[in-house]
């Protein structure tokens, strides 16, 4: 099953912070595998911009690096590269200061679809929206990408936002999110909505809970500055769970277009109850080995920052009051894991008796790896003695299901990069939806803070605290297992 390719006009794409390592290891690998696949036209035109002193030959060059690091090597076509190169270009320019930017309107030209992508630090975002409107840049259906953190809290938000609105109508603003690109989270709509099986039951009355859990092995060294200001409630649940609660959680839009689907994943946030103490834990590696603990990965060894959080959420509404939301994260966890498990309660009376049991199904949405929908079913165990149930999957692994063609399956920036250039906003997030997860967001920190407790420990490759199990045993449920496997 190959992955259908629809070419996209034209366009001139500046990437701001083009010798960076977003850029390097994940936007220009996904520009030239898009060239690759014929969709990015001849008349394209990518340009880097950073304040390293290169020229176009140099710059390119660390393209081709780019290209050989993070590219497969089946991939790696001499001809194609030495193409791609081709519609690469440099400028050196300082995003606070006046050099390079009559260079780069030099570049852009008149009558393509022009983009920029804002890979840089946040506090850098305001200062190019103002650049670009400064020298006129910003021409009538510019567009702007601007990746996360986007705002480090509601004030900082609401005044990015405003900042933007007065360089950019709110349609040419990209807010990327990479999770809304990937390939099992659009699945996730399609499921729900696409077939009848599912949706009549995607309710309080049929589902028991909702987990939803975003594992990582790695600790925090190399962004320990960045980490230890966010945490992980900044850093992964106000924005990359946020929109998995939404999409697995809000009603039908009436078509699948950008603001109908915006409209509905807004409404979710606003329904969502605040979170009681009692609701949440947070957590904090411990050294284990010779693996450090977060406090030496950060290097504050008074550091009160968790990279672990799990959380209990309600949605006040008439879908899903009585069904609770579990989320979970962290660092340094098992397995790195990024699923969603729709627990199905479990049939009102067993036939079987007390030897049948009564097993629940589950769906299980799995992100990454080894991106599939797994739905666990009841049957009778084969052979004779009894009745005796057991659970067995109902298994679409992407690897499997689509084979070799798996590999033509873009990426998430990949896609989201297209997007940009098509106009197409539905996996990009609006400013009032952002606004509205910070409101959420902030009370929980603050009362943290706050308190001034600390984190709880827990040990390196473990499923973090102690807590966070309890979190849901106390209610007779369990967590699933983090695991690579589905």
């Amino acid at each position: 099953m190959a992955s259908r390719v629809i070419p996209v006009d034209p366009f001139d794409l500046v990437i701001f912070g083009g010798t960076g390592d977003l850029a390097c290891r994940k936007i220009i690998p996904g520009l030239y595998r898009r060239y690759l696949a014929g969709q990015i036209p001849p008349g394209a035109r990518i340009i880097g911009a950073a304040r390293a002193d290169l020229g176009h030959d140099a710059y390119r060059e660390m393209v081709r690096a780019a290209i050989r690091d993070h590219v497969s090597e089946n991939k790696q076509i001499p001809e194609t590269v030495a193409t791609f190169v081709e519609h690469i270009h440099y400028v050196q320019l300082d995003a606070r200061g006046v050099t390079g930017w009559k260079e780069l309107g030099g570049l852009l030209r008149k009558g393509v679809i022009r983009a920029f992508y804002f890979s840089v630090g946040p506090g850098l975002f305001a200062d190019l929206a103002e650049r670009l409107v400064q020298h006129g840049l910003n021409s009538a259906g510019a567009r702007v990408v601007v990746e996360k953190p986007f705002g480090h809290d509601l004030q900082s938000a609401r005044e990015l936002n405003a900042v933007l609105a007065r360089c950019f109508d709110e349609h040419h603003i990209y807010r990327i999110d990479h999770y809304l690109g990937k390939e099992t989270v659009q699945n996730l709509m399609v499921v729900r909505f696409g077939n009848t099986l599912f949706e009549p039951l995607w309710n309080a009355r049929y589902v028991d809970h909702i987990q939803i859990t975003v594992a990582e092995t790695v600790g925090v060294a190399g962004r320990g500055e960045y980490y230890d200001r966010a945490g992980a409630m900044r850093d992964m649940v106000q924005n990359h769970m946020m929109q998995l609660l939404c999409l697995i959680a809000m009603e039908p839009p009436s078509m699948f277009a950008a603001d109908a689907v915006r409209d509905e994943k807004l409404k979710v946030i606003r329904a969502l109850d605040p979170v009681s103490a009692g609701d949440l834990v947070r957590g904090q590696y411990t050294r284990k080995g010779d693996i450090p603990s977060y406090r030496e990965d950060v290097d504050n060894p008074d550091s009160l920052t968790e990279s672990f959080i799990a959380l209990k959420a309600h949605i006040s509404n008439w879908r899903w009051t009585g069904t609770p939301f579990y989320l979970r994260t962290g660092k340094r966890l098992k397995a790195r894991v990024s699923e969603i498990a729709v627990v199905f309660k479990k049939p009102p009376h067993s036939i079987f008796g007390r030897q049948g049991g009564r097993s629940g199904n589950m769906l299980v949405i799995r992100l990454q790896p080894n991106e599939g929908i797994v739905l666990n079913v009841t049957i009778k165990e084969p052979g004779p003695g009894g009745m005796r149930l057991i659970e067995v999957p109902l298994d679409m692994s992407f690897a499997e299901t689509l084979g070799e063609d798996r590999a033509d399956i873009p990426d998430a920036y990949e896609r989201l990069i297209m997007d940009v250039i098509r106009g197409n906003q539905t996996l990009f997030m609006r400013g009032d939806e952002v606004e509205a997860a910070w409101a959420w967001t902030d009370p929980v920190i603050a009362a943290w803070e706050e308190s001034g407790n600390e984190p709880l420990p827990y040990e390196p490759f473990s499923s973090g605290p102690e807590d966070a199990l309890m979190l849901m045993h106390r209610k007779g449920r369990r967590w699933r297992e983090i695991a690579d496997e589905l």
